[in-house]
C-alpha cells in the first residue's frame, strides 16, 4: 500500500490549448478511499489514467509513494483498475479472468488457485468460478472484475465508473460492498464518479473537478456544509442547493421576508451590488405566511417529499425546491408559503463565486 501524490499535474491532449486536466495538486493518504467526481468532462477520468499511466502527463509528476511513477509504463506501477465495462475475457471462466494477471507474472498454480479461491469467497463468488462471464448478471460480473484486482494485491486500486452499468438497486448494494471491502482490505483506493450521491456515500474524502480544475477536496460533510464555492454549493447534494442571486444593502439581502446577514469580517470583501445566497431544501420551512410559491410537481419518496414550484425572488422567477412532510405534502397547483432559516444560508461572491459567509 502506499499514498499517491498529483504534483502540479497537467494533462493537455494533442490540438487542445485548454488542459484536460489542469495543475492538480492532491494528496491522498495510505489506505484512504477517494472519490473524485464532477460533471461530463470535467477531467475525473482523465486524471485516473494518468496515474494508471495510459494518459500522457503534459507537466508536473505523479507519485505513488515516494516513487516518481510519471514515466514508467502501466504495468511498472503496481495499481489495479476496475473498468465501467467490466473488460472480462469471455472464454475464459470466472476463476481464470481472476487469476490471469497471476498466471502473466508466472505465479505458481497453487497460489494462483489459492488466492483466487480466498478473493471469492470474499466476494461471495465461490458457486460461480466454473462459469463464463456470460452466465453471470451485470452485478456478478462487475464482482469478478473487482476479484481480478483484488487478487493482485496491488498498491493502489483505481475504479472507473464501476457501477454505471448496473440497475439503481443493485447500484446502491454494491456501492455498499465496495464501501466495506475497501475498509476491510485498506488498500488506498482512487474511485471516479459523476454521481454525487454515489461520491457522498463511498468516499473518506471527495475531491470535486470542473473543466480540469480542483474546486474542492474534504470529507462529505465538509463539502456538503462548508462549499467554497458556487459550483460546489449546487453540484453537491440531491436535490440540489437552492441559489439566488440577491441585491445587498444594510450589511445583507432579502430572501422572502427573511433578512440574510452578510458576515462581518466580509463586508468589506463585497465590492458588488449583488450576492448569491444558497440555501438546501430541508432548510426550508413550509408555513402559514412568507414567500408565496406555486407547487408545480411533487416527489413522494416514502419518508421524503420533495416539493417543485415558482416564486418570485428580488423580482425574477425561479424555481424553488423544499422538502415538505412526507405525511402530508402540498398538491400540485396549490400555493404555500416559506420561510428560511438564516443560520443555514451561504452567501457567495457574484464575481467569482466564492464562498463570503
Amino acid at each position: 500500500m502506499a499514498s499517491v501524490t498529483f504534483d502540479r499535474t497537467t494533462c493537455l491532449f494533442p490540438g487542445s490549448t485548454t488542459p484536460a486536466v489542469d495543475a492538480l495538486d492532491l494528496k491522498i493518504e495510505d489506505g484512504e478511499f477517494l472519490v473524485l467526481v464532477g460533471p461530463s468532462g470535467c477531467g475525473k477520468s482523465t486524471s485516473l489514467r494518468m496515474l494508471a499511466g495510459l494518459e500522457q502527463v503534459h507537466s508536473g509528476r505523479i507519485l505513488i509513494g515516494d516513487t516518481d511513477v510519471t514515466a514508467q509504463d502501466p504495468k511498472q506501477r503496481d495499481i489495479a483498475m476496475v473498468f465501467q465495462n467490466y473488460a472480462l475475457y469471455p472464454h475464459m471462466s470466472v476463476a481464470e479472468n481472476m487469476g490471469f494477471a497471476l498466471k502473466l507474472a508466472k505465479t505458481p498454480k497453487a497460489e494462483i488457485r489459492e488466492r483466487v479461491e480466498e478473493v471469492a469467497k470474499m466476494l461471495d463468488l465461490e458457486q460461480f468460478l466454473d462459469r463464463k462471464p456470460k452466465a453471470l448478471s451485470g452485478g456478478q460480473r462487475q464482482r469478478v472484475a473487482m476479484g481480478r484486482a483484488i487478487v493482485r494485491q496491488p498498491q493502489v486500486f483505481l475504479m472507473d465508473e464501476p457501477l454505471s452499468n448496473l440497475d439503481a438497486k443493485l447500484r446502491v448494494q454494491t456501492r455498499t460492498q465496495i464501501a466495506q471491502l475497501q475498509r476491510r482490505l485498506a488498500t488506498t483506493t482512487v474511485y471516479v464518479t459523476h454521481d454525487q450521491v454515489e461520491a457522498m456515500t463511498m468516499g473518506d474524502r471527495v475531491a470535486v473537478l470542473e473543466k480540469g480544475i480542483l474546486q474542492q477536496c474534504a470529507s462529505p460533510r465538509v463539502l456538503y456544509s462548508k462549499p467554497v464555492n458556487v459550483f460546489v454549493a449546487g453540484f453537491m447534494g440531491s436535490p440540489a442547493m437552492n441559489l439566488f442571486t440577491l441585491p445587498v444593502f444594510d450589511r445583507g439581502a432579502i430572501l422572502g421576508e427573511t433578512y440574510v446577514p452578510i458576515p462581518r469580517d466580509v463586508v468589506g470583501q463585497v465590492h458588488e451590488t449583488e450576492v448569491v445566497v444558497g440555501i438546501r431544501p430541508e432548510h426550508i420551512q413550509i408555513t402559514d405566511y412568507g414567500l408565496a410559491m406555486d407547487v408545480d410537481v411533487v416527489e413522494e419518496l416514502g419518508s421524503d417529499a420533495y416539493v417543485y414550484g415558482r416564486a418570485y425572488v428580488a423580482g425574477r422567477s425561479q424555481q424553488i425546491v423544499a422538502r415538505g412532510d412526507w405525511r402530508s405534502p402540498p398538491q400540485k397547483g396549490e400555493r404555500i408559503y416559506l420561510n428560511f432559516d438564516p443560520e443555514q444560508v451561504h452567501v457567495f461572491s457574484t464575481q467569482d463565486g466564492r464562498r463570503l459567509g
